[in-house]
């Protein structure tokens, strides 16, 4: 028997008294003022939600409106203070202050979208209404966050673990009971491509809730710059390097280029799998996973850690590092003597047209 199991019933049952406080309006929901789409998941760690914030808010961009997203910016060094990570031109704020994963999306979204970290999110959206004449708030990790009403609610599935093991937390990884998908008004299963039972998932999703439309999505890489080029871009007149051109410098050499990945995501495997599935596609043929290393998630590296790393790299003969978007962001200022490039994802929609007009339509 898991020890901590009645630390997460008394947590469900706590959770579920605060929806229905909501439900029946004994704590109020404040509208922003503008169309919003909550982006969530039900349990803690890495769904591969950040990639379909982005994508939610370029369909809203190429729909003519001015977006914002609204996030609370875990693990940044003042949580209690709001910041202006990007307005939308150039991303203004180090990954210290603004937090990794909305740094991440403000490269991600230059010229697109206005990034800001706020726990209070309500007031936020009226500064950034006010200011910057916002049409449009995208919530990142928004499921729980019900003070913030929203237009509609996107809610992430992990393919590769859907709900946390079943238990709550802390005795396992859900937020909150799964009964309460039921307030989702469309599921996204995540990382599909990598699911054991993807038909099985999406009926037991369907049962949970028959209204909710479910989609299915990858991530693929879509380019990878080397790190310099990276944070070369914190302006959006910049324009982007093609994955190709730095892949070539490793094409260049003879034989197999050997790769080490490394990471500080909440679930760190998926990553690696992620480039693994991908280098083996005919394109990266020469490529080779060789080394893998997992930090805890929004770990903030030292110089210390990357000379570890590049240790290890020199002893394996390794030709290159390679990281994810979110922990380039943390790397700006430490020096490397090992090449080092950054995987950019795209997430792909199983059904993009449909899940475009559900945005739009929102």
């Amino acid at each position: 028997m898991n020890l901590l199991s009645p630390f997460g019933w008394l947590y469900g049952r706590t959770a579920n008294v605060r929806n229905v406080m909501y439900d029946r309006g004994i704590l109020r929901s404040h509208s922003l003022g503008a169309k919003t789409i909550s982006i969530g998941n039900i349990t803690v760690g890495g769904t591969g939600k950040t990639p379909l914030v982005a994508l939610v808010a370029e369909i809203l961009a190429e729909n003519g409106e001015q977006v914002c997203i609204l996030t609370r910016g875990y693990g940044r060094s003042d949580p209690n203070q709001r910041v202006l990570v990007s307005d939308k031109e150039n991303v203004l704020v180090n990954a210290k202050t603004g937090g990794d994963e909305p740094v991440e999306l403000a490269h991600k979204l230059l010229g697109k979208a206005l990034v800001v970290a706020d726990a209070d999110r309500v007031s936020a959206a009226k500064w950034a209404r006010e200011k910057f004449g916002i049409t449009a708030f995208v919530l990142d990790d928004g499921f729980q966050h019900r003070r913030a009403r929203r237009d509609l609610d996107i809610v992430c599935i992990d393919a590769t673990d859907s709900f946390g093991g079943g238990k709550l937390l802390p005795a396992g990884r859900l937020r909150e009971p799964i009964g309460n998908l039921t307030r989702a008004d469309a599921i996204v299963i995540t990382r599909a491509n990598f699911a054991k039972d993807l038909k099985g998932l999406r009926s037991q999703i369907s049962d949970l809730n028959p209204d909710a439309p479910v989609f299915q999505s990858e991530n693929h890489i879509v380019e990878l710059p080397s790190l310099e080029e990276f944070h070369a871009r914190t302006q959006s007149s910049q324009r982007r390097t093609e994955r190709d051109a730095a892949w070539n410098r490793l094409y260049g050499k003879p034989g197999w280029a050997r790769l080490f990945a490394f990471c500080a995501l909440g679930n760190p495997d998926s990553f690696f799998a992620a480039i693994s599935s991908e280098l083996d596609t005919k394109a990266f043929e020469k490529m080779d996973l060789s080394e893998t290393k997992a930090f805890p998630d929004h770990h903030y590296y030292s110089q210390a850690d990357i000379e570890t790393l590049e240790a290890k790299a020199r002893e394996n003969g390794i030709d290159a590092l390679i990281t994810t978007a979110k922990d380039a962001v943390k790397l700006k200022d430490l020096k490397f003597n090992v090449p080092c490039y950054v995987v950019e994802i795209q997430n792909v929609i199983d059904d993009p047209d449909r899940f475009r007009n559900l945005i739009i339509a929102s």
